[in-house]
């Protein structure tokens, strides 16, 4: 088997055809709440194979690795690890054997490595992709439970991949110096999927018995989520309503705030989201300013805007820039700010040169452009590499061949 292990990873022969596939390694799961990664890898998946390697269920299960198709294409990799497997070795020695046969398995022979999480690293770094890119997204290490052994890791991916992608301005800032090839691309749009909230009619049955003005916020509800500030607000105007739509993850759902103005409605997918933004006044980024949201570049600001909603947030900076610089979003810290911002918006009775603003700028934004833009720069890598791909090894790794690569 380790014979065939490394001529499986480490041929310098090209697969015919020159097909390369994509691998994905992610901390988040693929039917958890469809955002960049979803957007992202589905639009690769329409140009050749995307596997998307989620982190291990344990169970009392036996071990293996469930492999399913996705509607987008993106096959959906799940491995199951017995629950009393909780040695950090084990669990790698595990993951390597595991991914070994998935890529046995699927003939995955040419591919390039895409990582969410450099905890990944601890079971892949021996392979030998022909690009590797880290599509950082948020600063992990600064989560609720974040492992400590992050930013050691991180830094080592950082010498690993080719490219580096960040999900935000200030990330970008953050990481340019750490490697020669950082990339800023901030979250983009799928307007014509947001832009049916502005003709939708057909109020959902959880949605249309809650009166007017609704004030709506939909996302991950977690340690970033501003808990204080939708207390007091929800207190101060008890003839607003707040309608809040998305799982509740690493914080106690009794330490929400529990007011009869408050409708927490769960989690919704994605194709449902349009119908309930249709139904709001104003839509909220409600996002506590600590650690876990410095660097945080919300999707929702531009989806909330090609719905054709007012948006109002508290000052993250990448909200701040572009959207509250261009006076797209409102951006308030505390209640009174906040109750203050939403009254101008509420009484605003012509809307349309503010909308004209938001469609100047959502044309200059998209997910397909984004992903043709991160595409061009993975091609680049791989022809770079190429040459030294192509000749005999006589010893030397592939990866020798990436110490040429230039920004």
């Amino acid at each position: 088997m380790a014979n065939n292990t490394n001529a499986l990873f480490s041929s310098s022969v090209l697969p015919p055809g020159g097909t390369t596939d994509l691998v994905c390694f992610s901390h988040l799961r693929w039917d958890f709440v469809y955002q960049r990664p979803q957007h992202l890898l589905s639009r690769c998946a329409r140009d050749r194979r995307v596997f998307f390697v989620e982190e291990p269920i344990f169970s009392n299960c036996s071990m293996r690795l469930d492999v399913r198709e996705a509607d987008s294409g993106v096959r959906v990799v799940v491995p199951h690890l017995p629950e009393g497997l909780r040695s950090e070795i084990a669990i790698n020695a595990v993951m390597k054997d595991l991914t070994r046969q998935l890529f046995m398995d699927h003939d995955i022979k040419e591919y390039v490595f895409w990582y969410y999480t450099p905890l990944a690293l601890s079971f892949t770094d021996h392979l030998k992709p022909v690009a590797a890119v880290y599509d950082c997204m948020d600063e992990l290490s600064a989560f609720k439970g974040a492992p400590s052994e992050l930013p050691a890791l991180e830094k080592q991916l950082f010498r690993q991949v080719d490219l580096v992608f960040t999900g935000g301005q200030s990330l970008y800032e953050a990481k340019r110096g750490q490697h020669p090839a950082v990339y800023a691309f901030p979250s983009s749009i799928d307007a014509s999927h947001f832009g049916k909230a502005r003709t939708a009619v057909d109020d959902p049955e959880d949605q249309a018995h809650i009166p007017h003005p609704r004030l709506g916020f939909f996302g991950v509800i977690d340690e970033r989520f501003d808990v204080e500030l939708l207390n007091e607000v929800a207190a101060k105007r008890p003839d607003w309503n707040f309608v809040i739509i998305g799982p509740v993850v690493k914080i106690h759902p009794d330490t929400l705030p529990k007011h009869s103005n408050i409708h927490y409605l769960g989690g919704k997918k994605y194709n449902e989201l349009p119908d309930y933004l249709a139904g709001w006044d104003v839509a909220l980024l409600l996002f506590a300013r600590n650690e876990s949201t410095r660097f945080i570049s919300p999707t929702k600001t531009p989806e909330y805007l090609a719905a054709g909603k007012p948006v109002i947030s508290t000052s993250i900076r990448d909200v701040v820039r572009p959207y509250g610089e261009m006076k797209l979003v409102e951006i308030t810290d505390t209640a009174d700010e906040f109750i203050h911002a939403a009254e101008k918006l509420l009484s605003r009775t012509d809307g349309s040169e503010w909308l004209q603003k938001v469609d100047a700028f959502l044309e200059n934004i998209s997910w397909d452009k984004t992903w043709a833009q991160m595409s061009e720069l993975i091609d680049e890598v791989i022809e770079r590499k190429r040459p030294a791909r192509t000749l005999p090894l006589n010893g030397m790794s592939r990866r020798a061949g990436a110490a040429a690569i230039t920004r």
